[in-house]
């Protein structure tokens, strides 16, 4: 069976009401805004500088015989990052945040303290430990030079899996796209980071499972848009299903609270409109909304649209994103952009072929444009993060 999975952010707009409490500044729960945002309204459009709402750095990432890699991100820690290439060759590249490369890390095999694959990996970097999920096998553990810890079992199925705390993990109870199996709730729960258990339980409830896949049947193909489930939130985590019509939040004392709302209710559309959030700022929510409509002949569809809530003039508009370090305007598309702690916003990675030929055309500015200055085309790639103020 031939299928195609579609990975797309979604998002929504429309009324708002404030919670406040204290006014910490370093908590954004303190300053947290509940709104219900209308998918089917049109909004009137903006564009936004990054450099104007977030902190940009470029990392150029040490180029040399032992470190020649694609600078495929796996995760961005405070000191360290991981990295790989794009084939799944069982190496892990440790760069530090500055691009020097410290060490590579290959325990790729089918011994029980190694991996047959690494469907992702985690960073535990105040444990010191290195998690690697093989796909629905067992989770193993590392240190950050390579030396087995422990497994931990994953024989419910967990995925979607991020550190949480130092403590736990947060996890999603996996779903089969294609298996149309009736339920009412989706599960997430916190995992004991040293045996797997369950610490505590979620789940979102809703009416009926709506369908977010389309099929052919007699063509044996498909294609799913699914959400990404678990979004991180400063302090918090996110965490969502497209058949509720409810985000919520789960805060650090392990608590469920509502966070977003979106209408009309994804129940009663005859064509569905899918919400997701994307990033949050200070100042502005971005989200993007996804129509689940999909030309299985043609391989296209899902239309997109790019929204951003003002937090300040309690607004939402269809937003462009531009990076000042381009003379020539370029959009930075939020919505395919990864993250993996409370501290980054998102990543992107610029080959240095590319950023070359951009150069010479007298494309680049900036910090950007230095850090080009030093490399050559078989340099490996610069890593741009983009972090919350």
């Amino acid at each position: 069976m031939m299928v195609v999975i579609l990975i797309l952010l979604a998002g929504c707009g429309g009324s708002r009401k404030s919670n406040t409490s204290n006014d910490d500044s370093n908590s954004v729960s303190s300053r947290d805004t509940f709104i219900t945002v209308d998918v089917s309204k049109q909004y009137p459009k903006k564009e936004l500088i990054l450099q104007d709402i977030m902190d940009v750095e470029y990392i150029a990432l040490e180029s040399s015989d032992e470190f020649v890699c694609q600078g495929i991100v796996l995760y961005i820690g405070k000191e360290i990052m991981l990295v790989r290439n794009r084939i799944e060759d069982g190496i892990i590249f440790i760069f530090d945040r500055n691009g020097k490369g410290l060490r590579k890390i290959n325990r790729r095999g089918q011994g029980p303290e190694e991996y047959l694959e690494y469907y992702w990996c985690l960073l535990d970097e105040d444990n010191g430990e290195i998690y690697v999920n093989q796909n629905m096998r067992p989770i193993n553990v590392y240190d950050l030079h390579g030396k087995f810890l422990r497994k931990i079992d994953n024989d419910e199925g967990w995925n979607r899996i991020f550190s949480f705390d130092s403590k736990c993990l947060i996890a999603r109870e996996r779903t089969d796209l294609f298996d149309n199996i009736p339920s009412n709730n989706q599960r997430f729960a916190l995992l004991s980071k040293q045996d797997g258990n369950v610490v505590k339980d979620f789940r979102i409830y809703y009416e009926k499972k709506v369908e977010w896949m389309i099929q052919n049947s007699s063509r044996n193909a498909g294609a799913a848009a699914p959400t990404l489930p678990v979004i991180p939130y400063r302090d918090s985590w996110l965490i969502m299903e497209p058949s509720s019509d409810t985000i919520y939040r789960i805060t650090p004392d392990y608590n469920m609270a509502p966070f977003m709302a979106r209408t009309p209710s994804i129940q009663s559309m005859k064509t569905g409109i899918l919400l997701n959030p994307n990033i949050f700022t200070d100042d502005y929510y971005f989200m993007e909304t996804v129509k689940l409509e999909y030309d299985l002949i043609r391989w296209e569809g899902f239309p997109t649209t790019n929204l951003a809530y003002d937090r300040k003039g309690n607004t939402i508009f269809e937003y462009t994103v531009y990076n000042d370090d381009f003379r020539e305007k370029g959009p930075v598309n939020l919505a395919w952009q990864r993250t993996t702690n409370s501290e980054i916003a998102f990543y992107q990675l610029f080959e240095a072929y590319d950023l070359l030929e951009a150069n010479e055309k007298g494309h680049l500015k900036g910090k950007l444009k230095e850090i080009t200055a030093e490399l050559n085309e078989d340099s490996n790639p610069v890593i741009m993060i983009v972090k919350y103020r």
